[in-house]
């Protein structure tokens, strides 16, 4: 297959539109059911990239969550703890393999965001990760390959129409990309730049202390940076991505935005948030919005009088702004990482209340020295990599 005729661009009105090889050889996919569009390509190729890298680079199996060519989580395949399965909503007597457990960590990162998303596994989607994904609602998966118990499955999701790509693991891009803007044809050297430990050797900080887990979590957050529209910073825990703040003009405001989302993916963990008594039959984006609404200054959106009732067996009680803040202020070892310098201390002092410990960022900014001293002043770790890492 040397093309693959879609309905339309990004827009209805955008005809007629494609996806082809110039060099006329075939495709590096398959169409195993469905019918991707313009965008579910675009999320396909970037996020299958994001977690084929981020195998390589730790040898874990990797999957990622992407809408709108971002994306809203990413993690590897580590075990799921018994708070993971419950803000994931994973069934007790769920069966996990390891791909399963990274993309039910990358899509928990962030449930609003994923709605509707593209999966990208960088192993062969098994029977577990299929059932999982039936469950969620999402546009298409791709993947290396799908066990024959995994493709019935998702075959199913749609009403049939579920979009399953299958991608050739061993194909290499050509080494320059092309593309067109406004009839001009841009022209560079693909962004091949592997991202790996041997990046974060140069420590600028009085604490050089960097375990192993870290350097996982560093890790996961460049390269997920490397497949996110910039300005771009990513929040990371335990291999997950917890915060992902994408397409900003300001650094700041992309570091209070992941702050945001992970302040959010921990308020999650809060006893108040664990104890929600949902009413039967509720629709998973009925119960992940009312989680996100009550745990928001908008709160009193779900818990008022004659409309609780709508969503909860009982009445919560308020998570009030003390309780937040003082919950917000037990997080710890999380690690910030950013595509471009921090200009100014004031990332780090906003990374910081949400339990940042680490941070990896490319470094020089003319203000570097007042970055490093506003890390010194916590006791954080910060690596420089040289690399600036924009998408766009």
């Amino acid at each position: 297959m040397t093309e693959f005729a879609l309905k339309y661009g990004c827009n209805p009105n955008q005809k007629p539109s494609r996806i082809f090889m110039k060099d006329g050889s075939d495709l590096p996919i398959t169409v195993l059911n469905g019918k991707p569009g313009y965008i579910n390509f675009l999320d396909a190729f970037n996020s299958w990239q994001l977690v084929r890298e981020l195998k390589a680079a730790t040898g874990l199996p990797a999957a990622a969550s992407f809408k709108h060519v971002s994306p809203a989580g990413a993690a590897v395949g580590l075990p799921l703890s018994d708070v993971d399965k419950k803000i994931y909503f994973v069934e007790e007597d769920a069966a996990l393999s390891p791909i399963a457990c990274a993309y039910i960590r990358a899509r928990g990162a962030d449930r609003l965001c994923s709605y509707g998303d593209w999966a990208a596994l960088s192993d062969v989607c098994d029977a577990a990760t299929a059932n999982y994904l039936k469950g969620e609602v999402s546009d298409g998966v791709i993947a290396p390959g799908y066990t024959d118990e995994a493709l019935e499955i998702l075959k199913t999701k749609k009403k049939g129409n579920y979009n399953v790509v299958q991608i050739d693991p061993d194909y290499v891009p050509a080494a320059k990309e092309c593309k067109d803007v406004f009839g001009v044809t841009f022209e560079q050297g693909r962004n091949d730049l592997a991202i790996n430990a041997e990046m974060l050797g140069n420590i600028v900080t009085d604490n050089k202390e960097l375990p192993e887990a870290a350097k996982i979590d560093m890790i996961v957050a460049l390269i997920t940076l490397k497949y996110t529209q910039s300005n771009s910073v990513c929040y990371v825990k335990d291999g997950q991505a917890i915060g992902v703040g994408a397409g900003q003009q300001s650094r700041i405001h992309c570091t209070r935005l992941a702050g945001q989302k992970a302040d959010n993916w921990y308020l999650r963990q809060h006893p108040k948030a664990l104890g929600l008594q949902f009413v039967d039959g509720i629709r998973r984006p009925d119960r992940d919005n009312a989680i996100d609404v009550y745990l928001s200054d908008e709160y009193e959106d779900v818990l008022a009088e004659g409309v609780w009732q709508n969503t909860f067996k009982v009445r919560p009680e308020p998570l009030t702004a003390e309780e937040k803040k003082a919950w917000i202020a037990t997080q710890s070892g999380v690690t910030v990482g950013s595509d471009a310098f921090f200009p100014f201390g004031d990332n780090v002092e906003r990374a910081r209340k949400s339990g940042v410990q680490y941070i990896v960022q490319p470094g020089g900014s003319i203000r570097d020295d007042h970055v490093i001293m506003t890390a010194n002043k916590y006791g954080i770790v910060m690596s420089f990599t040289g690399a600036r890492l924009f998408h766009h």
